[in-house]
Formats: C-alpha cells, structure tokens, sequence
C-alpha cells in the first residue's frame, strides 16, 4: 500500500498531468479552426462554381 501511495504522490506532484491535458485542449482548439477555415472554404468555393455556372448559363455559353 506504502508504495501505491508513494506512486500517487509522485504523480500529483510531477507536471505531466496538467501538460497532457494542455496539449489536449490545444489539439481540440487547432481541430475546431481547421473546421471552420475548411467550412468557410468550401462555402467560397461553391459560392464562385455557382456565379460561373449562372454566368455561362445566361450568357448562352462561351
């Protein structure tokens, strides 16, 4: 029990607890604006594919 005890001890003391849970919430972060720099993209994208089509749709063609 001595040397379960002395294991928690040196968990709770040592700093690599907190440093994981950091590097987490920061992969989270880079996760989340990945998604909505992708989302705005293929908004864009869609939105000039649209204009082009309309563009040669009315303007009968090349």
């Amino acid at each position: 029990m001595k040397k379960f005890m002395s294991k928690v001890q040196r968990f709770m003391e040592s700093e690599d607890g907190p440093t994981a849970v950091e590097y987490a919430v920061m992969l989270a972060l880079i996760i989340v604006v990945c998604l909505v720099a992708i989302g705005n993209l293929g908004r864009s994208a869609n939105s000039a594919f649209v204009e082009i089509n309309d563009r040669l749709t009315t303007d009968g063609g090349f």
